[in-house]
C-alpha cells in the first residue's frame, strides 16, 4: 500500500480480474480476459475431416493456421447459432506449462460484454464432472449463475493430437 493510501486509512483493492462474457443457449459463461488474444467475427472456415463434430475447422490468421472449437457443440451438443454477436474469439491456448502457448480459435455466442469482479467470487459448484474438466467455478449475481471456462483444459489429449499434430512431432 502506498504511503498516501496508508494516510487516508485505505482499504487495499481486491484483486478484480477482467473476463469476456458469452452465452451458450440462455445460460451465461466466461473466460478471463488474459487468456483472450483477439475477438473477430465469425469467418469462414475449413472444415477437418475426421474430427469430432464440435471441431468446427481452421483457418489462416496473421500467418498461422488456428483450429477453431464450437464451445456450444462442445458443451452441449448444440452448434452455437449464427447471431450478429456471435463471435470468434482467439484464445491463448496453452496445457503444458512446458509447451508454446498457441492459439485456438473458439465460436462463441452474444461474446459481447466483459465483467470486472473479485476472484473470490467464483466458487466450487460441488460437482465432479470428468467429461468437462473446462467447466470450472460458478459466480452469482442479480442475472443468475455464470460458469468460468477453463482454456487450457478444452481439449482431450487426442483432440489436442489432432490439432496441433505439427507441434508434437518437432
Amino acid at each position: 500500500m502506498s504511503d498516501l493510501a496508508a494516510k487516508r486509512g485505505a482499504v487495499p483493492a481486491a484483486k478484480k480480474a477482467l473476463f469476456l462474457v458469452f452465452h451458450i443457449g440462455d445460460e451465461r459463461f466466461a473466460l478471463r480476459a488474459t487468456e483472450v488474444a483477439e475477438v473477430l467475427p465469425r469467418l469462414p472456415l475449413k472444415p477437418i475431416a475426421h474430427a469430432p463434430l464440435w471441431v468446427a475447422g481452421i483457418f489462416a490468421h496473421r500467418g498461422a493456421l488456428v483450429p477453431v472449437i464450437d464451445l456450444s457443440a462442445l458443451t452441449f451438443g448444440q452448434p452455437a447459432q449464427a447471431r450478429t454477436s456471435t463471435r470468434l474469439v482467439l484464445v491463448n491456448y496453452q496445457p503444458e506449462p512446458w509447451v508454446a502457448a498457441r492459439w485456438l480459435g473458439l465460436i462463441l455466442e452474444q461474446a459481447t460484454d466483459t465483467l470486472r469482479c473479485d476472484l473470490s467470487e467464483f466458487k466450487p459448484y460441488g460437482l465432479d464432472n470428468r467429461e468437462a474438466p473446462y467447466l470450472g467455478l460458478v459466480r452469482e449475481d442479480a442475472a443468475g449463475l455464470m460458469q468460468w471456462i477453463g482454456v487450457n483444459e478444452l481439449l482431450t489429449e487426442p483432440v489436442r493430437a489432432l490439432l496441433f499434430s505439427a507441434e508434437l512431432s518437432l
